[in-house]
């Protein structure tokens, strides 16, 4: 028999871990510094924190709602908050692109588990050639099925131990251990010889290095880094309680993810200047972004670093670390849309997740078109389509006091009328307009 009741999250620390844990991932550590470097910056950095603030926040909120409101999966919120409609599809999206993103996910953070036995071995510190090392990973599918085998049953394993004791504990110990690797190795990074020199380039505006699509460039990164658009939000937000503050949870969800990313540029970018022979190269380097970055460029430099052993090992655990929290939310988006639609047990739903998503898993490990094809058919066509009905679903469908009652938490929390009209018109114009735009940039990318 399945409990018809629903769990909720316990502590409000634990709401925050959970959602900021969801957000967190690899995208924050290799895609954040490589745009902020094509970028000019600290004038991406600035931009980039404009659109968490005018379409990021504004939409994670929108999906808190539509979770809360209807303490449901992704699909089945849409199905009880617009009965008889179409809009389940846009659930059942999220549903899809959650499973999707898993398939080539994971074996990405099967890497990361390598590159951490590679580090503690020494192994790492013994390759005369490190991009060979790399690509040699990426070409040998049964070391790549084994690592993402390993990483989805670790995933699973949370998942396995329900929303309180899995996902609520884990992000509440994860989260903060993450944050601790990150400034530990942010103070080392700071301390070489010649830091000062990547710091300038993070931090002080240059206006000679911004492109024209510097704004395009930050609106994607803001939305992608927030993980919206599939489904994670509103699956956390249907564990919110009553008295779980939407705006305030979402503003703080925001800056937590902004802050790992800004640290991950303070870790890359003075490494990257203080210990590079090539200087003319490694902001081109940087720009390049990608796999490339971490598992190529950055051991080059910890290889260069006193106790390299011990400075690899904690960016690998701390990559390991961030992919986690995101993987978390991903499996739970699926597993439990599976258990609440078709009335399957929470384990055998995990079970089958599990399944599907390392028989995904084992066809990107073979095939490298097919694990491109799953990155941009999600990030490129299912998150910004995502996204778009989202947007326009709490802006023009959803009745304007259901809104309000959701953002005040019945009126007691206190926003005046002008805010409501200024998120509806953010929901209904603004950002499904944005939406649009990251879609049409990324097709013509």
């Amino acid at each position: 028999m399945m409990s018809d009741k629903r769990a909720t999250f316990v502590s409000k620390i634990g709401v925050i871990a959970t959602a900021a844990g969801s957000a967190v991932g690899l995208g924050n550590i290799w895609r954040f510094p490589s745009q902020t470097a094509d970028g000019g910056g600290a004038i991406f950095i600035l931009v980039y924190i404009g659109c968490i603030l005018f379409f990021g926040i504004p939409l994670m909120v929108s999906e808190f709602m539509v979770g809360r409101t209807s303490r449901a999966n992704t699909a089945g919120a849409y199905h009880k908050l617009a009965p008889g409609t179409q809009w389940k599809w846009v659930g059942r999206l999220g549903v899809l692109t959650g499973f999707v993103i898993m398939g080539f996910y994971m074996v990405v953070c099967g890497w990361t588990l390598v590159y951490i036995f590679q580090s503690v071995s020494g192994y790492l510190f013994g390759v005369d050639n490190l991009s060979a090392n790399f690509i040699e990973l990426q070409s040998n599918p049964a070391k790549q099925i084994i690592w993402m085998i390993i990483f989805t049953l670790l995933t699973a394993f949370f998942i396995l131990s329900g929303v309180k004791k899995g996902i609520e504990q884990s992000a509440k110990i994860l989260m903060p251990l993450l944050f601790l690797l990150l400034i530990i190795l942010a103070i080392r990074s700071v301390t070489l010889d010649g830091a000062i020199a990547g710091l300038n380039f993070l931090f002080k505006p240059d206006l000679a290095h911004v492109k024209s699509t510097v704004f395009l460039d930050a609106m994607g990164q803001a939305f992608f880094s927030l993980s919206l658009g599939m489904g994670c939000m509103i699956t956390y937000g249907s564990y919110f309680n009553d008295k779980t503050p939407l705006v305030k949870t979402a503003v703080q969800v925001s800056v937590l993810d902004s802050l790992v990313a800004i640290l991950a540029g303070v870790v890359i970018f003075p490494a990257a200047f203080a210990l590079t022979t090539n200087p003319g190269t490694i902001v081109d380097e940087l720009v390049a972004g990608g796999p490339g970055l971490l598992f190529i460029t950055l051991p080059e430099l910890f290889n260069q670093m006193a106790g390299s052993m011990i400075w690899s090992t904690l960016f690998f655990c701390l990559l390991a670390l961030a992919a986690l929290t995101s993987t978390i939310s991903l499996m739970e988006v699926v597993t439990v849309y599976i258990h609440e639609e078709y009335h399957i047990s929470r384990r055998k739903s995990t079970l089958l997740v599990t399944a599907g998503v390392i028989i995904l898993g084992i066809f990107a490990s073979f095939s490298s078109s097919f694990f491109n094809f799953l990155d941009v058919a999600s990030a490129k066509f299912m998150l910004p389509i995502g996204g778009f009905f989202i947007s326009l679903f709490v802006g023009w469908y959803l009745n304007r006091r259901l809104v309000y009652a959701q953002l005040t938490n019945e009126r007691t929390l206190k926003f005046g009328i002008g805010f409501l009209r200024t998120y509806i018109f953010l929901l209904r114009y603004v950002v499904p307009t944005a939406m649009l735009a990251i879609f049409i940039y990324g097709l013509a990318a």
